[in-house]
């Protein structure tokens, strides 16, 4: 999680704030978007760890990402805030993870798509910024070269 806070570099955020509202394609995202999910997402996994962790038996429910971002209006928010909410996340979850006990990382539960323990979650979380991050680089940085 450590890693995952620092790759929100503050150069990184000010090419994020440069893109303002542009997007690489119809229908896609704006960075304040990807953010927002990048938060949302966290904190639902940090919830199905925490109900892993404490014996939860029944499958927990998936999320429909397009209509979480739709309707938290991500882009009525600044980049920077957004920046310092998910690193306040993620300092969250490592708190959380520091509580888990060896056994409660093995614990198990039903996700919508199978069955995951709490450590796996664990390393679901930064991998899923990662992803983005690589998506904000590859797709959207690009488009600050454009006139």
């Amino acid at each position: 999680m450590q890693i995952s806070i620092d790759e929100l570099s503050t150069a990184f955020m000010e090419k994020c704030e440069s893109l303002g509202d542009k997007i690489y394609a119809p229908g896609k995202w704006t960075v304040k978007d990807i953010l927002q999910h990048m938060i949302d997402t966290e904190r639902i996994f940090c919830y199905r760890a925490l109900a892993f962790a404490r014996g939860e038996a029944v499958r927990l429910p998936s999320f429909e990402e397009d209509d979480y971002a739709k309707n938290a209006d991500a882009g009525r928010r600044t980049v920077k805030e957004l920046f310092e909410e998910l690193k306040l996340v993620h300092e969250s979850t490592k708190v959380l993870y520091k509580s888990f006990t060896p056994a409660m990382l093995e614990k198990k539960g039903w996700g919508f798509k199978g069955m995951y323990s709490v450590a796996s979650i664990g390393f679901c979380i930064p991998g899923h910024q990662r992803w983005h991050i690589k998506v904000i680089e590859e797709r959207y940085f690009p488009l600050l070269n454009m006139k």
